[in-house]
């Protein structure tokens, strides 16, 4: 008799914590599932090029020069009518220089860019941004940035963190997102005029930080 209470006992005892595990694993898998899915959770809003733009700003010792770059394509991944991702490939190859009037002058400039001095393109054709968090930002006055932004930039190879403020909209199916994005070449290996790379440079040096503007719009 005390040995059939014992083995029951031990019974109880083995269903109980077959019970617990089970809960526990469904539990565990539930959890896992509902991170999956937020995580996943979103429609790809493909980026228009035609309607969206890009542009750059250098500064040097006296002066700058700006110009544009073409957004190869993209996309902003919208969820609750809001955006939560998004990756872009930027065309480097067709930089250009918005402030030189004279053509030999303007040409000269863009091919150094182009060079390896710069950006080398032959070897590196694109530059490339993923988003990696984006958050809202609280009590954001109208027509200012609403959203800080986390992500890789990668240019030549390199792929550094950034972020920034970003003034994003979603609306009847259109995404737009708008920024100023400040760069540090140096961390790109874009070494020409750099005081971080060569020494004694005097009014031949040129910033290391470039400011690239972006105004985005994408469509379901």
């Amino acid at each position: 008799m005390k040995k059939t209470a014992i083995l029951a006992s031990m019974a109880a005892v083995f269903l109980f914590t077959s019970c617990s595990d089970s809960n526990s694993t469904t539990t565990e898998t539930n959890a896992v599932t509902t991170e999956a899915v937020t995580a996943a959770d979103g429609e790809a809003y493909a980026v228009v090029p035609a309607e969206s733009d890009i542009t750059w700003n250098g500064k040097k010792v006296g002066g700058e020069h700006s110009g544009n770059i073409n957004l190869q394509n993209g996309e902003l991944v919208v969820a609750d009518n809001q955006v939560v991702g998004g990756e872009f490939t930027i065309d480097m190859a067709s930089i250009t220089n918005t402030d030189l009037t004279d053509a030999k002058y303007n040409s000269d400039l863009v091919g150094h860019l182009k060079s390896d001095d710069f950006f080398g393109v032959e070897k590196h054709p694109t530059a490339t941004f993923k988003i990696n968090s984006i958050s809202p930002i609280a009590d954001a006055a109208a027509g200012q940035p609403n959203y800080n932004v986390e992500g890789d930039l990668t240019i030549k190879g390199k792929t550094n963190p950034v972020s920034f403020p970003a003034t994003v909209n979603v609306e009847n199916g259109v995404a737009t997102a708008k920024a100023d994005v400040i760069v540090d070449r140096a961390k790109y290996d874009v070494r020409y005029g750099s005081n971080s790379f060569f020494d004694n440079l005097g009014d031949k040096a040129i910033e290391d930080n470039f400011t690239v503007s972006l105004d985005i719009t994408a469509k379901q």
